[in-house]
């Protein structure tokens, strides 16, 4: 009894962590070998390769300038394209697929130019053996798996085995095995080396490495001997065992390879491939590794490790918080239903209907008391009072949820000098419109608003997301009176984004529900008014999409301002939009009705004014007046969560209302701003990488009529340098007056973008001073894309001319495979043809295909050299300008890219328009 009750206490007092650890088993799982054997061959061999290789680089670049400047240009615009997924994950998977892409064209590219076969590696016949090992290997392991789930499910495997392999997991394991035999081809080729006979292997002694008969360092002057240290290796460790009479069951289904050997080489079609040989090791590593993974049980005989255990369970925890909103991004269905919200609130709503307008036809109670669900007056007797303020949240979740966290806090230790100071959580939060980016939906408020505010403070377990609040406010149980609720408390207006639907979704989430995270909301309308201790008050006032209240906010405001305040009271009006600052900007004049509120009715009680809309912090203070001072505090806060805005643009802010303010505190800091505004046009694609799609669409456009350029042998006919470059910008003078004078559908895309350039130049510059800009603007971009054009139709010409593109068709690649397979793999016992039969034809036209869409270069080539020749002729070839059109703009878009966006873009958008943009 006495034994039971200390093991009881025994394993009370042992920790589950350290159970996991006692059962963990610190060996790798035997994928994890498979793994580090593949990586170890692909390392090995490509240490080979670029040892040779590179010695033979060093002697022949002096021969190979031209082609390899194309190689540098080649590769950079390559490199600027993929840059901004260069170690990022990006969601949407925008990053996969540029990197697939760019190595799609970009092996597309190099194969078909000469200077790799200079260096001794055949880069067309690594690529057709990678994809016919890749096909084959794909094929034979979804055999493998079809036959493991039917043994599955007739009870012939163990039922703790997975059901569905990982597919993603098949495709790298042959990718991996297809790159490994694709490097061991480039070293080794696919010789079957003769052996060692058994009595030679007799009489060597594992010293034969280091030493040798005259006593020298053997095995330290072969690898100083690259070439004799690869034909070692090769004809060693890489070898296949035996032949193929060791193995009569197989016998049939190898492929044999071609012998090597020095005089004659007996039995020799009886010797393995290398290539199928490593093949054959990689595949059964494979299958003997899942069998026993899967069919014993390995996964839950050995448990995770407690760091890794840990590991999951914090990305279990971890909140799915949506990304920041893609403002440039072309791809985004959300921001083209911003904008058709807005056109449509805008034309239709704005003048016509709006929401202020019936809410305040249906304020009136049945008493006639309007001021009832506008006026909450709960905090007055309140001895001691905090709020607090912010704007602009809802874009990304992880910003809006670090700032909800901080408002969440009991308390909050701020430094100030040498001390700190303690601020604790307001009694209620303002916040000041935009919750929730970039329109107003039931998505983006659940997913950008209420989310991560309930992850910041939970609301009551018994309140459900789902319900609807008729009869506001619908108190906690045990709460008669909203005066006797002692928890946080959110008031809100909308802003700009907010009314892109005409406040409907504003209307259904905050004044129809009753709790934002843990923050009870009582409010029942768009604007509404706070009584707090003290004689303080709070106005939040609804500007809408007008930038100013409406008659009935106004009849509303100085009807309380003259009943209820005080003369010695002060006022705080929040609204959403800071129109001080933004009318001395666009030097405009907005907001007549709340000016006049502010004047007339006020009468200096205004003591501070509050805002979002720009995100950032601002704040300043009055510093001197002729007359009296309508507001001494000006105060933008629009940091709730959304982008930055820059704060440099405002530097010069000085009047208001007639008197003289200065800036009292900016984030960022003005020196701050200029400098993360100028380094964001370095920035820009790396953080807006959809925007390639507009781009490229744009710059394509811009030339579309210029493709294929069939006269362009005088600029290579040139003697001097000087001579090649002066008639490559007189063809790219020519382009554009073409452009100008006769391309209509490229011509309609420049005045489409000149409109667009001259929207974007800031409205207060003159209209001629815009028209310049435009202009300048929009010439730099097609200069641009003509030079991108030129460039791109130069290569393929020079290509041309030295016969390395249009000179079969659309199959090169598979022609020029099928030529030499049979010089390379052998195939005596007819494998191919049997597996050709036993798929219908299927297994070779998908190496076809597949093999077809590695010769893009070529079928631009081809289809180029048909239209120019067909050009004047009276057959117009419109499918295959279709298929020219389409092969051009895969790697046009790749060059235009680091133009369009590295350069004129993000010029226009920083230097330009730097106040109203992102940084």
């Amino acid at each position: 009894m006495g034994s039971d009750k200390n093991s009881a206490r025994f394993l009370h007092n042992l920790k589950m962590e350290r159970v996991r650890t006692i059962l963990t088993h610190t060996y790798p799982y035997p994928h994890e070998h498979s793994r580090h054997a593949m990586i170890a061959v692909v390392l090995g061999c490509m240490f080979f390769i670029s040892s040779e290789n590179m010695h033979s680089l060093v002697e022949k670049l002096d021969n190979n300038f031209k082609w390899w400047s194309m190689y540098a240009c080649l590769l950079g615009f390559f490199y600027f394209f993929s840059s901004p997924f260069i170690k990022k994950t990006i969601r949407p998977s925008y990053s996969t697929f540029s990197r697939w892409y760019i190595a799609w064209i970009l092996v597309a590219a190099l194969y078909h130019l000469p200077s790799f076969q200079s260096m001794g590696l055949d880069l067309r016949m690594n690529l057709s053996l990678f994809l016919t090992i890749y096909i084959s290997s794909i094929v034979f392991l979804l055999v493998f798996h079809i036959i493991f789930l039917g043994l599955w499910y007739i009870g012939l495997v163990s039922r703790v085995a997975g059901r569905r392999p990982e597919i993603l997991t098949i495709l790298q394991s042959c990718a991996v095995l297809s790159i490994s035999c694709c490097i061991f081809y480039s070293h080794c080729g696919n010789r079957a080396f003769q052996r060692q006979t058994p009595l030679e292997k007799r009489h060597s002694s594992r010293f034969s490495l280091w030493k040798g008969e005259d006593g020298n360092s053997t095995w330290l002057a072969k690898f100083t001997h690259i070439d004799e240290l690869r034909d070692q290796v090769c004809s060693s460790w890489f070898a296949p065992v035996g032949s193929a009479r060791d193995y009569p069951l197989l016998s049939k289904w190898v492929i044999y390879g071609e012998l090597a050997c020095n005089g004659s080489c007996p039995d020799s079609s009886d010797e393995i491939s290398p290539i199928y040989s490593l093949w054959a090791t990689f595949i059964g590593l494979y299958i003997a590794n899942y069998v026993v993974e899967r069919s014993t049980g390995w996964a839950l005989a050995h448990p995770l490790s407690v760091e890794n255990y840990e590991k999951l369970k914090r990305q279990q925890m971890k909140p799915n918080f949506l990304d920041m909103v893609p403002w440039y991004s072309g791809t985004s269905a959300d921001l083209f239903k911003t904008v058709f919200d807005l056109l449509v609130s805008v034309t239709v709503f704005l003048g016509r209907f709006d929401m202020r307008m019936m809410q305040a036809a249906m304020n009136k109670d049945c008493d006639g008391n309007k001021s009832k669900e506008l006026l909450y007056d709960h905090f007055a007797d309140k001895t001691d009072f905090w709020f607090d303020f912010m704007a602009d949240t809802g874009d990304g979740g992880n910003s809006s949820y670090s700032v909800a966290k901080l408002l969440a806090q009991p308390f909050i230790n701020v430094p100030l000098d040498n001390d700190s100071i303690s601020l604790e959580r307001g009694n209620i939060l303002l916040i000041g419109g935009d919750l929730a980016y970039p329109n107003p939906s039931a998505f983006t408020y659940e997913k950008r608003l209420f989310c991560p505010f309930e992850y910041a403070l939970q609301p009551p377990h018994w309140y459900k997301t789902d319900s609807i609040s008729v009869n506001k406010p619908e108190l906690p149980d045990g709460v008669s009176d909203l005066k006797h609720y002692d928890g946080p408390q959110c008031f809100l207006i909308p802003g700009n984004h907010d009314w892109f639907d005409g406040l409907n979704t504003f209307m259904r989430y905050v004044c129809h529900k009753s709790w934002l995270g843990g923050w009870f909301m009582p409010q029942k309308k768009s604007y509404f008014a706070l009584q707090l201790p003290k004689g303080w008050w709070v106005f939040g006032l609804d500007l809408a999409l007008h930038g100013d209240i409406d008659v009935y906010q106004f009849n509303f405001f100085s009807k309380l301002v003259k009943e209820k305040v005080g003369e010695n009271d002060a006022v705080i009006i929040i609204t959403h939009e800071p129109n001080w600052l933004l009318d001395w900007y666009w030097k405009d004049d907005t907001g007549k009705n709340m000016r006049h509120l502010i004047f007339e009715f006020l009468k200096g009680r205004c003591k501070l004014r509050m805002a979002g809309d720009l995100h950032h912090y601002m704040r300043h203070s009055c510093t001197q007046s002729d007359g009296p001072v309508h507001v001494p505090h000006l105060l933008v806060n629009g940091c709730g969560g959304a982008f930055l805005h820059p704060t440099h643009v405002f530097r010069c802010f000085s009047k208001f209302y007639g008197a003289s303010y200065e800036s009292k505190s900016a984030y960022p800091s003005f020196e701050d701003s200029s400098r993360i505004a100028l380094g964001n046009i370095l920035k820009f694609r790396k953080k807006n990488w959809q925007f390639d799609f507009i781009g490229g669409i744009i710059y394509f456009l811009l030339v579309f009529s210029l493709f294929p350029q069939c006269e362009l042998g005088h600029i290579l006919r040139g003697d001097s340098f000087s001579g090649h470059l002066g008639s490559f910008f007189g063809t790219v003078w020519s382009s554009f007056v073409y452009v100008t004078e006769q391309s209509y559908v490229s011509f309609t895309g420049v005045l489409m973008l000149l409109i667009t350039a001259i929207m974007f130049v800031p409205s207060k510059i003159s209209r001629r001073k815009r028209l310049l800009i435009g202009i300048l603007h929009v010439s730099a971009h097609l200069m641009a894309a003509l030079i991108l054009m030129l460039l791109l139709e130069l290569g393929i010409e020079i290509c041309i001319q030295h016969k390395l593109l249009a000179n079969s068709g659309y199959h090169t690649l598979y022609q020029w495979y099928k030529s030499v397979e049979n010089e390379h793999f052998p195939d005596p016992t007819g494998l191919r043809d049997r597996i050709e039969q036993w798929t219908f034809g299927l297994y070779p036209a998908c190496i076809k295909y597949l093999m077809s869409a590695f010769d893009i270069p070529e079928v631009m080539a081809v289809t180029r050299t048909n239209i120019c020749r067909e050009r004047n002729g009276s057959h117009f070839l419109e499918a295959e300008q279709a298929i020219y059109y389409a092969s051009v703009f895969l790697y046009f878009w790749v060059l235009l890219n680091p133009c369009c966006i590295f350069g004129f873009w993000k010029l226009l958008i920083y230097i330009h328009q730097l106040a109203s943009h992102t940084l």
